[in-house]
């Protein structure tokens, strides 16, 4: 017969609440859904949370499923992966789009672009690939902070830096982007890291589910929105579209 571990099994049943939950949750809720004592959950989640299986937001103190614990399931992709299993579709997203295609993933505190599809204009163009953007003023950034606890993580405490008079430096309205980011399933950034610039963005996920990538396209203001400053429907759809194509190429849904 298997030994059972009681304190094991009380820390797995936190871990499968916080992620059946849609957002952050507090350490009330935790004890009453598990019919458990406050201070029983405290020190289970305090021991989760300095493993990194459990992150707890500093302003409001509420808990979330950590970045170590999705580290386990992620599928580790070199860029070069990457870039080939994605090449056909952000191909096909500049050429349908009219726009310049980027695929990003995070590094550190920003977003390193792996991967440019330059505008099918034929105007003069220099390669991005292998730049940085700041994470959250670039909406391939905001995908992944919104996805990505290491990601998010990677700013806490910082000041957020400001680029232009629409840069988003309040970490309390970045977090409700964010979650408009996780409702909706794409992102956006007007005028954010320079005038005149706007980008649109969606995940890319793997077979797993885990949020690995981030593509999407960038042009003028005028070209990816309209006069109210509001993103162009069709192109975010193409967008949404190219990222769950690149999903699918890195098994996503599939059997």
């Amino acid at each position: 017969m298997s030994a059972r571990v009681q304190s094991v099994e009380r820390a797995a049943a936190i871990l499968q609440v916080l992620s059946a939950e849609h957002r952050p949750t507090s350490l009330a809720h935790l004890a009453d859904t598990l019919g458990l004592a406050k201070a029983t959950v405290h020190g289970l989640v305090q021991t989760l949370r300095d493993v990194g299986f459990v992150d707890q937001d500093p302003d409001s103190g509420l808990y979330a499923v950590g970045a170590g614990l999705l580290q386990l399931g992620a599928t580790a992709l070199d860029h070069n992966e990457l870039r080939a299993r994605a090449l056909n579709w952000t191909d096909a997203l500049a050429a349908r789009t009219g726009q310049a295609a980027l695929l990003g993933t995070w590094d550190g505190d920003r977003v390193v672009v792996v991967h440019h599809v330059f505008r099918p204009d034929g105007s003069r163009q220099s390669s991005l690939t292998g730049t940085v953007q700041p994470l959250h003023a670039d909406a391939l950034g905001k995908v992944l902070l919104a996805h990505d606890p290491r990601a998010l993580r990677s700013l806490a405490g910082r000041e957020l830096a400001s680029y232009t008079y629409r840069t988003i430096t309040d970490p309390a309205r970045l977090r409700r982007e964010l979650a408009d980011v996780r409702d909706h399933g794409w992102a956006a950034a007007v005028e954010e890291a320079e005038p005149d610039a706007a980008g649109l963005a969606a995940p890319v996920r793997d077979r797993a589910g885990f949020v690995v990538a981030a593509v999407g396209v960038v042009g003028r203001v005028d070209g990816l929105c309209d006069g109210r400053h509001r993103p162009s429907p069709a192109l975010v759809t193409q967008v949404v579209a190219a990222g769950r194509s690149i999903s699918r190429e890195l098994g996503h849904g599939r059997p």
